[in-house]
């Protein structure tokens, strides 16, 4: 049955996009137990294997019910799409007592035997020590998870953003949204995304916050009560290639053409990406991959946009031709 979302004037005005590495690394967390989820990231699992052995995440599970609530004070509202992970788990800290066991309490409740447990009924006890602890196990899980990879999850992110505002500008909300996942569809001022069970919400001027998401996917996600703006979680664009290690997708040929190195950076763009993601997926320094891109952009077979702090570099449709024509060769 589908969820409908009923959009007024105002609310057209009022959409924006955003990412958030707290978000992600409370779904990185999530993955670890759900592997529905884990199909496009093995390569991921075993690089942090040994690092998710040594953190106690117990406590978070406890409060990632598979349906229901996750307490809203562990991950507060997108700030927008520059946001940091400081700012972010700044705010889990923030969070009042009182907040913090109302939540707790209720994501407990959707989860059967969680609130009578030793570990629920530590939290509820004390819930003051139970932000400063669970936000301690984000910040560990955010290091040791996510943070490593973030470079290059960010210009995924980023990346998508970025397309999805070109979209924006071609084909305005009603030609955009659709495009974020086949169960999201619109018809006359109304979002309908297929999940089970009916519902109808009017966003009452509020407007949508669309988030791109890696660890979301298959999973197309929702917020809509205060504190949050509502929002839509959908899997970004290019998660398939996104472990993807460089020497399995350069092509010979294009390396007899254009030499090792410049091939490597044409073959990674599938997806737009910036220098510093690009450096640490291939391996390379950060000059050189700078001066492979140059290199490739006066060449005509890349194109570069400034988004937020980063520049972001794509392939052009003759970049394109040569990448595909290599790969076939």
């Amino acid at each position: 049955m589908p969820f409908h979302l009923d959009f007024g004037e105002e609310d057209l005005l009022n959409c924006r996009f955003a990412l958030s590495p707290l978000w992600e690394t409370h779904e990185a967390v999530r993955t670890l137990r759900r592997p529905a989820r884990q199909g496009y990231h093995s390569a991921w699992l075993r690089r942090i294997r040994t690092a998710a052995a040594a953190l106690d995440l117990e406590p978070l599970w406890l409060l990632m019910p598979y349906r229901g609530n996750s307490p809203d004070c562990l991950m507060p509202p997108p700030i927008g799409p520059a946001a940091t992970f400081e700012e972010e788990i700044a705010a889990v800290r923030g969070t009042g007592p009182e907040v913090a066991r109302a939540e707790i309490a209720l994501s407990l409740a959707d989860t059967p035997g969680a609130t009578e447990s030793p570990l629920g009924r530590a939290l509820l006890a004390d819930p003051a020590r139970a932000v400063r602890e669970l936000a301690d196990t984000m910040e560990a899980a955010w290091h040791a998870l996510v943070e490593p990879a973030w470079p290059r999850l960010r210009a995924l992110l980023e990346a998508d953003i970025a397309f999805r505002s070109r979209r924006l500008a071609e084909v305005g909300l009603a030609g955009l949204l659709p495009g974020l996942d086949r169960r999201v569809a619109w018809d006359g001022g109304r979002l309908t995304v297929d999940w089970k069970g009916e519902h109808v919400r009017e966003l009452g001027g509020r407007g949508l916050v669309l988030m791109p998401s890696v660890f979301t996917w298959p999973d197309v996600v929702s917020g809509f009560d205060p504190p949050w703006q509502p929002t839509l979680v959908y899997p970004a664009r290019g998660i398939g290639g996104l472990w993807a290690e460089p020497s399995s997708r350069t092509p010979e040929a294009l390396v007899r053409l254009l030499g090792r190195g410049r091939a490597a950076v044409l073959a990674a763009l599938e997806e737009p990406a910036a220098t510093t993601a690009l450096a640490q997926r291939l391996g390379l320094a950060p000059s050189s991959v700078s001066a492979h891109l140059s290199a490739l952009r006066d060449a005509g077979l890349l194109a570069s946009h400034r988004y937020g702090h980063q520049v972001l570099y794509e392939r052009t449709p003759l970049g394109i031709a040569l990448a595909s024509g290599g790969e076939g060769a």
